[in-house]
């Protein structure tokens, strides 16, 4: 049987990475879902087909799903109005589910995050250990998504910090970070959960096409945590910042941020744990997590200092 599959976001920093995984699987099928971007690129080819469809429109989803095999849902609003992502992640996360149970989809798979658990710290924690606590209007929305997703028997992956080509938020906020302390805090063992994005577009695909389907929530990171202070340096490091070398304490890191709430909050986030554990989720998706986060970082590093550049 070949197995179609239904992406959507497939243009964006991960959903691109699960298109280009399932081009790279023999047999696969895709269909891909369109709002505002074109599909093109690695995206287009023979054999892919696009359909348009607007998640604050559920009407324009009406038949996206026919035929399909599996969804695999990866768009979504990020931001702080919550009633935009209010429509986007939760309202249309429902419409869509809802289209696929109408024509008999198999499976759904949902890009979650693990920022719906909120501040932490959280040290190796599984999967129902801990029960949601979003602090903002996309975790708080994303979260809403979810319970669509699970009440249909879906599954909902939930890496933490993902980094790679294309990535506009995590690493450009640490070297923001950085900037302000002119430094990399020293002595700060706190564990960080991280994934490269190519290995999450695998692990979504293995998702949908499981021999096994799994269903529930799955932590998919890589299995070793790094520290916040081999994150940072490593950070420093390969995109060759000024600051590389310099060292300060964490009391004094903390005084130089003193007059910049934003940064501030999130240095308090990197000095606790964010370490989400799930050793199902190699077996479970057929999935192997790649290389530690200094090498993969290492591939990424000549995209990230050209976008820094600008």
């Amino acid at each position: 049987m070949t197995p179609r599959v239904l992406i959507t976001g497939a243009t964006g920093f991960i959903g691109s990475r699960v298109v280009a995984a399932a081009r790279a699987t023999p047999g696969v099928r895709l269909r891909l879902m369109t709002h505002l971007t074109a599909v093109d690129g690695p995206a287009a080819g023979p054999g892919c087909e696009t359909v348009y469809g607007d998640l604050t429109d559920p009407g324009s989803l009406r038949g996206s799903c026919e035929g399909v095999d599996a969804v695999i849902h990866c768009a979504s609003r990020i931001g702080s109005d919550e009633q935009t992502a209010r429509a986007v992640n939760d309202h249309g996360t429902r419409a869509l589910v809802d289209e696929a149970v109408r024509c008999g989809v198999g499976r759904i798979v949902q890009l979650s995050t693990a920022s719906v658990y909120g501040r932490g710290p959280f040290t190796a924690l599984l999967p129902g250990e801990a029960a949601p606590a979003p602090a903002s209007a996309t975790s708080l929305t994303r979260a809403a998504a979810e319970q669509h997703v699970l009440a249909a028997g879906g599954t909902v992956l939930r890496p933490h910090i993902v980094h790679g080509a294309g990535d506009r938020w995590a690493i450009p906020g640490l070297v923001a970070l950085l900037r302000y302390l002119s430094a990399a805090p020293a002595g700060c063992e706190a564990r960080h959960s991280l994934i490269d994005v190519e290995s999450l577009g695998r692990a979504l695909l293995g998702a949908a096409l499981a021999p096994q389907p799994p269903a529930g929530v799955y932590h998919v990171n890589h299995p070793e945590p790094v520290t916040c202070s081999d994150l940072l340096s490593t950070v420093l490091g390969a995109l060759g910042l000024p600051w590389a070398g310099t060292e300060i304490g964490l009391d004094e890191a903390r005084a130089r941020l003193a007059g910049v709430p934003y940064a501030s909050h999130h240095f308090e986030m990197l000095t606790v744990d964010h370490w989400f554990a799930d050793e199902r989720v190699g077996p479970d998706l057929g999935w192997a997590p790649g290389p530690d986060f200094r090498t993969s970082f290492a591939a990424h590093a000549p995209w990230y200092r050209e976008f820094l550049s600008r």
